[in-house]
């Protein structure tokens, strides 16, 4: 096999990602742009058959990452997008063994996500608008961040609705996340509320054969970036000093839920996440609050 053909042999694998494991579209550049860079790494060392790679090549390739300075993120990253290829070449009879399968990259230390406590979060969103000219895009508003507060759905899960995905049961939402896991997640009183104030004005903005819920002033779906510039500036008008983006209201759900329930299997199956040590970071938001409370009002912690 040429050099250029061990590059090239990786498409049917990115196709595979794209059309049956049908992750998203950045996954699979993310996949393609690591894979590429392993294919010229092997190639560069001589080896022109991915059947023929070693632990001790993988190894290398992620030293030599580690050298250059790759936060151990991009570095694990590398790694699930080698056994990724792996597992499909296994399964393609192309390949016996996944070199990548006991090399670990260097931990990364997790830090906590920010937030915003209860009272910050009633300040963005039952603050009173008072831009009078403007009421469909502050119904709008209202109801896309209700929406992404009250049933804790990610920047991506929110901008893909389509008006018709509340129509079977306003009290609950069908959301395809990562990794097309499906999950079913409660809409609260509020956020119905607020949507149904929306779509009484929705016909006026949105083009006849537009199907999203949230539109723009054209009338298309309204994009990711629209979405974080239109909360960072609802953050502003409503007196919040910190800068605000869509995962924080997600991430201020499942804090504020954790911290009323304390139930993190619940927490973990309406945040959609394969795996409950992903949700066990908000233990640690949880604790850091307790631990805030704790060193403001008890005689032995304040501080003189």
């Amino acid at each position: 096999m040429s050099a250029p053909a061990l590059a090239d042999s990786l498409q049917p694998y990115l196709t595979h990602l794209r059309d049956e494991r049908r992750l998203s579209a950045l996954t699979c550049q993310h996949y393609a742009r690591d894979l590429e860079a392993f294919a010229r790494w092997l190639t560069d060392l001589g080896v022109h058959d991915f059947s023929t790679v070693t632990a001790e090549q993988v190894r290398s390739w992620i030293a030599q990452g580690h050298r250059r300075g790759l936060s151990p993120r991009s570095l694990q990253r590398r790694l699930s997008a080698v056994r990724g290829l792996y597992r499909y070449l296994q399964r393609e009879g192309r390949a016996k063994i996944d070199p990548a399968a006991d090399i670990s990259a260097p931990k990364q230390r997790r830090r906590l996500p920010r937030t915003l406590d209860v009272d910050a979060t009633a300040q963005l969103l039952n603050a009173p608008d008072n831009a009078e000219g403007d009421e469909p895009m502050q119904r709008r508003d209202r109801a896309l961040f209700e929406l992404v507060y009250g049933s804790g759905l990610r920047l991506a899960e929110v901008a893909a609705l389509d008006a018709a995905d509340l129509a079977a049961s306003p009290a609950e939402l069908r959301i395809t996340g990562k990794g097309a896991r499906t999950r079913i997640v409660p809409v609260g009183r509020q956020a119905n509320q607020a949507v149904a104030e929306w779509l009484r004005v929705r016909d006026q903005m949105a083009a006849a054969d537009e199907p999203a819920l949230f539109v723009s002033r054209r009338g298309r779906r309204l994009s990711h970036r629209a979405i974080q510039q239109r909360l960072k500036a609802l953050a502003a008008e409503r007196g919040l000093e910190q800068s605000v983006h869509p995962h924080m209201l997600r991430h201020a759900f499942a804090t504020h839920l954790l911290e009323s329930s304390g139930d993190l299997r619940a927490v973990q199956e309406l945040l959609g996440h394969a795996d409950i040590s992903t949700t066990q970071i908000y233990t640690h938001l949880d604790f850091q609050h307790l631990a805030e409370v704790y060193d403001r009002a008890h005689p032995r912690a304040r501080r003189k």
